[in-house]
């Protein structure tokens, strides 16, 4: 168990990026659990701006798990090119749409263990399908929170699985959805990769790392994105 001062402290960081965020969500639009999990997919090593762009169309001539197990490869590649990786998202969709027809009768499970059996779908990519389409709460480790939860010392692990764990065991349950799109919008936004805005921030006076980037309010104000 984390020391009880460790989780008072996540917790009030949790309430206050609650306060700071109140829109934090997913980013990527999205009707039905395939079409979240299909994004999902997508972002990978691309931006949920540049998959926004894709999926309309994409949505459109792929409405079901049939409609991507029997796809013409080379027209979704085309679909999908401009996200990046576009063979192997294009191994990954298909598969997904073969392994939901053939052992989901064509519909995304809403368990965990299912969900990472399916081609191209870690951990990562279920608990965003978990939590955004199903409500099951789950943590999103990607690279914001990854980076987020070591400088706010809530892990000290660079194994996704592992950050999981710790920042699992600091927050309530139910806000496990939640406070993983606040840390994703506070990455982005705030505490940048190369030099948080540090001066800016909101949890400041709870952040061991303070210091780290630019302290001066005005500059770091001048920082924050959104």
């Amino acid at each position: 168990m984390p020391p009880p001062a460790l989780v008072r402290r996540a917790r009030r960081i949790n309430r206050t990026l609650a306060a700071r965020y109140p829109d934090a969500r997913c980013e990527l639009d999205f009707t039905t659990p395939l079409e979240l999990l299909v994004a999902t997919v997508l972002s990978a090593q691309s931006t949920d701006v540049r998959v926004n762009l894709v999926t309309p169309a994409l949505f459109a001539l792929y409405p079901d798990a049939w409609a991507y197990a029997g796809a013409d490869r080379v027209e979704l590649e085309e679909l999908i090119r401009s996200t990046g990786f576009f063979r192997a998202k294009t191994d990954a969709l298909m598969g997904i749409g073969r392994e939901l027809v053939e052992r989901f009768d064509g519909e995304v499970p809403a368990r965990l263990d299912d969900l990472v059996t399916l081609p191209g779908v870690g951990r990562k990519t279920a608990n965003v399908v978990l939590g955004n389409a199903f409500g099951i709460p789950g943590i999103t480790v990607d690279t914001h929170v990854g980076r987020l939860a070591r400088r706010l010392a809530w892990s000290a692990q660079d194994d996704p699985v592992r950050v999981e764990r710790d920042v699992a065991a600091l927050i309530e349950k139910r806000e496990w959805t939640m406070v993983s799109h606040r840390l994703i919008f506070h990455g982005r936004r705030t505490c940048f990769a190369r030099r948080p805005a540090c001066g800016a921030c909101p949890i400041s006076a709870d952040c061991p790392s303070f210091g780290i980037g630019e302290i001066d309010p005005t500059k770091a104000a001048a920082m924050v994105k959104g």
